[in-house]
């Protein structure tokens, strides 16, 4: 009769594992082995025993707590989670900015005139580059193209007098603006064989912050979807047809109108870790019949071999496209892939920095002109930035992550609730820029109930606190239009910085090095009012502040702890001045009524403290 083994099954360390293997032992086998001491042979074999299943035991927790987003600490096992619960996570975000581009061109005699010559204008290739000239260059990249030549409502040629000579205009001044966002445009080929069910490639790339474009050999356009049974995409056309009346609208006053369309080329994208993102395509072929799903009416029903003979599936007319297989996958052609990579904090640079164009791109479309005019308006292109880039950002944090995943599946690809809409800000893709902090709520009493403010802010080069620019602001309305109620009205604006320091005073216990506390101290409150734990309209609750300095080892008292508004464009500061005592009640300073946020500019000098005596 086998004997009944009494086995313990909490045991979860080498400690517990190694007490328990001896008191197996002598339990059961309590002649066979008697030496348990430190340096017997026995114990070698019991303490290795004991090693393997520590480790094990380690390495099966850590598995098991991957899998919940809460204690996930790797950062492939939260984008799995990320994708699973329909939240892309970003691995860079670009800035955006507007550029202005300069050149000279001559000026001629037009009906006894003098008007510029643009037979000297210049034209500047979709993708040129401009970067800064001082330390690291950071690159920005002009989508579109520019033609100097060309001026209407959307896209204005300014024209200035740059030189006067002899009473008259001899040279002129041409500026135009484009949309510039940081990082470069990167081309892979990747050459598909014969079919097969939904295949993917990866691009393996530094930085990697979305996808510009997919084409194929033929020319066929592969369309980015959140999911691969998406088959309806945003797409803008240009519209030029002005005199249609089905347009209602000037091509003046609505240059692209949007539209919906149905696409069998798509395909999702999903990065499976920092350097990586895997682009997956449908199951398709189409050179098969979709009869299982757009029946023919002369062949359903009537029972021949291998044929419909009823219908089975949902079957719409207006949907011509919609099919089982997910999009059509590639086969036997070569798809031509554009990237962006770039971006990151540092890529928020300050206005008046981007002056250094590559001109390579840069050409006259007209020919037969004078060779020492047109090498003297060539060198005269210029570049510049009025404002300063904003958006940038260096991707989600573990923490971000964690906290996006669940806003992200609570709002469900639509915005009814103000949350709704909150999150989907803080989801703007990244090639759009990136929202660092967003607040939304109604509008006063008397105002629209359908109105809903929304605040926001972005970061500079240096990851403080900047005003959102115009470029990025109309880019976050655009992707909010997408998933908004039809009755709901949307205002987008920005928050106020309340630029605030702390003096605080200590008295250290006894026998401590004062300096060390008071550094102690000082970086405690630098980590308290790191900005990435703060949000719009939170106020500061003093009471733990006196808490969490008490705390620190060596002080014996915390005697006060002061907060001063710091205001000044000219010292590095918000320009808004606001009275944080007087907006100080029952040792809470609550922010201002318009939606407003509390920083530490420079935690460095702006945290000062001294120890006093009792």
């Amino acid at each position: 009769m086998a004997i009944r083994r009494n086995i313990n099954y909490i045991n979860k360390d080498f400690s517990e594992y190694r007490d328990q293997l001896i008191n197996y032992s002598q339990t059961y086998f309590p002649t066979t082995y008697t030496d348990f001491a430190e340096t017997s042979p026995g114990m070698m074999f019991i303490e290795q025993a004991a090693y393997v299943g520590d480790v094990l035991s380690f390495y099966l927790d850590n598995q098991i707590q991957e899998n919940f987003i809460q204690y996930a600490r790797q950062s492939n096992n939260l984008f799995e989670l990320a994708y699973m619960f329909g939240y892309k996570p970003t691995v860079t975000s670009l800035a955006n900015t507007d550029v202005d581009f300069y050149q000279i061109v001559p000026s001629k005699v037009s009906a006894s005139q003098y008007v510029p010559d643009y037979d000297y204008a210049l034209y500047v290739n979709a993708n040129t580059q401009i970067s800064t000239r001082t330390g690291n260059p950071t690159t920005f990249t002009i989508e579109n193209p520019i033609d100097f030549s060309v001026s209407s409502s959307d896209n204005p040629t300014t024209v200035s007098i740059a030189q006067i000579t002899s009473g008259n205009p001899s040279q002129y001044l041409l500026k135009k603006t484009a949309k510039a966002f940081s990082g470069v445009i990167n081309t892979t080929s990747v050459t598909f064989g014969a079919p097969e069910q939904f295949p993917t490639t990866n691009i393996v790339a530094d930085n990697i912050a979305g996808i510009l474009d997919v084409v194929d050999s033929d020319g066929n356009v592969y369309y980015e979807v959140d999911y691969l049974g998406q088959d309806l995409v945003y797409d803008s056309i240009k519209n030029t047809n002005v005199n249609d009346p089905n347009n209602f609208v000037s091509g003046s006053d609505t240059p692209y109108v949007l539209k919906t369309k149905q696409v069998q080329n798509r395909f999702t994208t999903r990065f499976l870790n920092d350097s990586t993102l895997q682009l997956q395509f449908g199951a398709g072929n189409p050179n098969d019949t979709t009869e299982e799903i757009i029946p023919n009416p002369f062949n359903v029903g009537i029972g021949l071999p291998f044929q419909q003979s009823k219908l089975t599936a949902a079957y719409s007319p207006t949907n011509f496209v919609f099919t089982n297989t997910y999009g059509v996958a590639p086969s036997n052609t070569t798809l031509t892939i554009r990237y962006y990579t770039g971006g990151g904090v540092q890529s928020n640079i300050l206005a008046n920095t981007l002056t250094n164009p590559n001109t390579s791109t840069i050409q006259f479309l007209n020919g037969g002109l004078n060779t020492t005019t047109a090498q003297t308006v060539f060198n005269s292109i210029a570049t510049n930035n009025p404002i300063a880039a904003s958006g940038g950002s260096d991707g989600d944090t573990i923490q971000e992550i964690r906290n996006n995943i669940l806003s992200n599946f609570g709002s469900q690809q639509r915005n009814v609730t103000a949350d709704d809409y909150l999150v989907r800000t803080l989801s703007l893709p990244s090639q759009f820029g990136t929202i660092t902090k967003a607040f939304t709520q109604k509008p006063p009493a008397g105002g629209i109930e359908a109105t809903l403010d929304i605040y926001i802010l972005s970061q500079d080069a240096n990851g403080n606190l900047a005003t959102a620019n115009d470029t990025l602001k109309e880019n976050l309305k655009s992707y909010l239009n997408q998933n908004r109620m039809i009755g709901d009205s949307l205002s987008i604006k920005n928050a106020f910085v309340i630029n605030f320091g702390i003096d605080f005073e200590i008295i250290t216990l006894p026998n401590y090095n004062n300096n060390k506390v008071l550094n102690d101290c000082i970086v405690a409150l630098q980590d308290y009012f790191l900005i990435d734990k703060w949000q719009i309209n939170q106020p500061i609750i003093i009471n733990p502040l006196f808490v969490l300095l008490d705390e620190i080892d060596g002080v014996q008292t915390v005697k006060k702890i002061e907060f001063k508004n710091l205001v000044g464009v000219n010292k590095g500061y918000s320009q808004y001045a606001y009275d944080m005592v007087g907006a100080t009640q029952n040792g809470t300073i609550f922010p201002s009524l318009d939606p407003s946020i509390f920083e530490i500019k420079f935690p460095n000098t702006d945290i000062k403290g001294r120890i006093v005596s009792i």
